[in-house]
């Protein structure tokens, strides 16, 4: 076993972990259920969690890789009970269909505008292109990403 600390929704916590657990493992068994698993390759984005300000998807990141580090889910958007821009952006716009591949296309579409504040369709479509939906064209979820730009904006006035 490995000893490790992360900061995990703003909360610095200490893990004993295997060599091969996985980021997703850790979260899962921590409780994080946000935390989708999925394809287990990094191919379907329903892991995406936001690790030291980027999007990774965590199935396929080492949980000792990231000691260290500052990892962000679904779960820490939300606030005293209060949803984030983000997360009511997408019930708004309906975004969410049956919801596996929501907290993975949140934390992608947290990731993109912290970095890109007002993105254009082909630069969210970008910055979702690795997260998979079965539900739905992706149309919801762009206007949802560029709703909830609007929404962010709105509150940095």
């Amino acid at each position: 076993m490995i000893d490790i600390t992360l900061t995990i929704n703003g909360e610095k916590r200490r893990f004993s972990v295997g060599a091969g657990e996985t980021l997703l493992e850790l979260l899962r068994r921590e409780g994080y259920k946000s935390v989708k698993k999925g394809c287990e390759s990094g191919d379907c984005g329903a892991c995406t969690v936001v690790l030291n300000g980027r999007a990774v998807t965590s199935c396929i990141v080492f949980a000792a890789k990231a000691d260290g580090g500052t990892v962000l889910t679904a779960e820490g958007l939300e606030s005293g009970g209060v949803l984030h821009p983000i997360q009511k952006a997408f019930l708004e716009e309906g975004a969410v269909q049956c919801g596996y591949c929501t907290p993975g296309m949140e934390m992608a579409t947290y990731d993109l505008l912290s970095h890109n504040p007002d993105p254009s369709a082909i630069e969210i479509k970008e910055a979702l292109s690795g997260n998979l939906c079965r539900c739905t064209g992706y149309v919801k979820q762009v206007k949802a990403v560029k709703t909830a730009a609007k929404k962010i904006a709105g509150e940095a006035k």
